[in-house]
């Protein structure tokens, strides 16, 4: 089995790097299409095919408001960065229901150098995270069985939030705003064969973490 990724992919985004403007990216646009999005909403229909295998609630819809695959075009209007593209590209796999960006996902993020996946809820809104925190306090014994699984969070609050115990022995966890775990890929091991294997084992070995949140929220 062939993978779906080439060193094109990467090729692409490091020459946007370079050249990030409306002219170049015209001009290159089918390269675009044929190295990048191709591959990645191929990768993404057959990850979607297996997911069932992690969670069933989770799935990739690319016709959902904001869609599975990021869109390479950013948002400058409130950016210090006027650059119009993404050098990188991206995919959800959201938990099922409406795209508000309160539920958790599996994630991939592919650009050169910087490859990772794996799941868990990321920028979501307060109110979504201090149902988690509450979690945490109320079901102590399933947090530390997931635990130690949630990467470091470097926009953690400085302070225990309000309406929580400053002693709680896991203080440190109830200040996260985001909970997530991943795995690191190399280029090589994106442009394998087996890279759905490989991403899909990331999705497993999160999966004990998303399951918390997911019952934090009240979701199956």
């Amino acid at each position: 089995m062939s993978g779906h990724f080439t060193p094109a992919f990467f090729t692409f985004f490091a020459d946007l790097a370079v050249h990030n403007d409306l002219a170049w990216f015209a001009d290159n646009n089918t390269r675009y299409v044929t190295d990048v999005e191709r591959p990645m909403l191929a990768f993404i229909g057959d990850v979607g095919a297996r997911l069932a295998a992690v969670s069933p609630s989770f799935v990739a819809n690319r016709r959902r408001i904001g869609g599975s695959m990021v869109p390479i075009q950013r948002n400058t209007r409130f950016a210090g960065d006027a650059a119009p593209f993404r050098t990188s590209t991206a995919a959800r796999f959201q938990h099922r229901g409406p795209y508000d960006g309160s539920r958790p996902a599996f994630y991939v993020h592919l650009a050169p150098g910087h490859c990772f996946g794996g799941g868990g809820i990321y920028h979501a809104d307060p109110s979504t995270i201090a149902r988690v925190r509450q979690a945490i306090v109320s079901s102590p014994e399933e947090w530390l069985r997931v635990r130690a699984l949630a990467e470091d969070d470097p926009d953690r609050l400085k302070r225990v939030p309000a309406g929580f115990d400053r002693a709680h022995p896991f203080a440190e966890d109830l200040m996260r705003k985001n909970f997530f775990a991943l795995a690191s890929f190399s280029e090589d091991d994106v442009i394998s064969a087996d890279f759905v294997d490989r991403y899909l084992a990331s999705c497993h070995r999160a999966a004990p973490l998303v399951a918390f949140i997911t019952g934090a929220l009240g979701l199956p």
